[in-house]
């Protein structure tokens, strides 16, 4: 990853709102050191010259030496320790399991409590990391999209979507750039038991964030686990890594999530597709959303503002990957201009607790049902009009929020 590593703090500090989400955020960095001591040297002690004052001072320079000597000694070990302190500490891997490690314990798969996908065991208890990923012109094209479960889609403030990504068995080394949180985005991100990695946030965010009940990853206190890239301006250039999270993750006892799943089902291809595009109105032209069904891998190409949604692998990839999820949900939401941003812009509230309408798009159709969240810990549930669940495809659900059904529109 290019760029210059933030250093991290030199202790955990009482997290406080920033005043600001859409400048550059600021970086707590750690520049104290111990101070060097000068060492004095002693004075010399003159030798007698005769009898019991030769053999005192004789005496007495042996045990100066031998206390200098144990002095030495007690430095080094001192000075040994600190270097193997900081070797663990810098040098750590992380026991969350990855790709290499399930590589190594091969066994019969299980589905993925995210995607539904069949994974090897071990990546299937890791925890679930929720990362709010920029959208603004100046952030696109993003990296790590393509590799999350499930993504959610809405408007941070003044008509920009933002998205929160949730990633369990896949692990990309190059995801960013990360971004402010909202309140709402706590409400998609809690019921996976996920960690919540952000840089800063909205006043009433950060409040929500800090008390206690979630797992806060905000950059703002931890940040030797981000990154600042030379390739994007200032504050579209924060990335992240999960070799890093997988660490910061550990340190912090966050070694597994626990979850309500939704329920899956085995891709179901229609003869005749009804649905083979989506567009989504979400708020101006360039965040309106398009999508063409691919029959070949049974998945949803992504569009946004009338080019293709590209997801770049790594900072030196040149083309990028288009965006494919597997299941395309649109539920509408009431939404309501909140607080005024420092920017001047108006943050956006949804009631995103209680029911609603719910368009669900996978095997080239679609179905119109319900969507129901009973509290912030909830789980969203879909069902069709009679309350009978609605089972999804394995692989990535991309769930954006719309205002009113209006918004949204596909045809066969």
């Amino acid at each position: 990853m290019d760029g210059n590593i933030l250093p991290p703090n030199k202790e955990d500090k009482v997290e406080k709102a920033p005043l600001s989400t859409d400048v550059d955020e600021p970086i707590a960095i750690d520049e104290s050191g111990r101070e060097k001591q000068d060492v004095t040297n002693q004075p010399s002690v003159k030798k007698a010259r005769f009898g019991w004052l030769h053999f005192k001072s004789n005496h007495w320079d042996h045990w100066t030496k031998r206390r200098k000597l144990l002095s030495s000694g007690a430095a080094a070990i001192v000075l040994a320790a600190i270097v193997v302190g900081a070797l663990l500490a810098f040098g750590h891997k992380s026991h969350i399991p990855n790709a290499e490690t399930a590589k190594s314990n091969p066994a019969k798969t299980v589905a993925s409590p995210l995607t539904g996908v069949q994974v090897n065991p071990l990546l299937a208890k890791r925890p679930v990391t929720a990362i709010m990923i920029e959208n603004s012109d100046e952030a696109r094209p993003q990296s790590g999209l393509q590799d999350a479960g499930v993504v959610y889609e809405a408007i941070a403030e003044a008509g920009i979507t933002r998205f929160m990504a949730l990633f369990q068995e896949s692990t990309p080394q190059y995801v960013g750039p990360v971004r402010s949180l909202r309140p709402y985005y706590i409400d998609f991100a809690a019921p996976f038991n996920a960690s919540i990695v952000h840089v800063g946030g909205s006043p009433d965010a950060i409040s929500e964030v800090q008390n206690g009940a979630y797992r806060n990853l905000d950059q703002f206190y931890n940040g030797s686990y981000f990154t600042r890239v030379n390739s994007r301006d200032a504050p579209h250039n924060v990335y992240t890594s999960f070799n890093q999270l997988d660490q910061l993750n550990e340190s912090k006892g966050y070694i597994t999530s626990q979850f309500t799943t939704w329920a899956r089902k085995a891709d179901h291809k229609l003869a005749t597709p009804t649905a083979k595009t989506i567009d989504l109105a979400i708020s101006s032209d360039d965040f309106h959303v398009h999508y063409d069904y691919d029959p070949t891998t049974n998945s949803y190409a992504r569009s946004e503002g009338g080019a293709p949604h590209m997801d770049l692998v790594s900072a030196s990839d040149a083309a990028g990957v288009q965006l494919k999820p597997k299941v395309v949900i649109a539920i509408v939401v009431p939404q309501s201009l909140g607080a005024l941003d420092a920017s001047g812009a108006y943050y956006t509230e949804y009631a995103d607790t209680g029911s609603g309408t719910a368009y669900i798009f996978q095997d080239g159709g679609v179905q119109q049902g319900m969507w129901t969240k009973a509290s912030t810990t909830d789980q969203f549930k879909f069902t069709t009009s009679t309350g009978i669940v609605i089972k999804l495809n394995a692989g990535q659900t991309w769930i954006s929020l719309v205002g009113t059904t209006g918004q949204v529109a596909y045809a066969p």
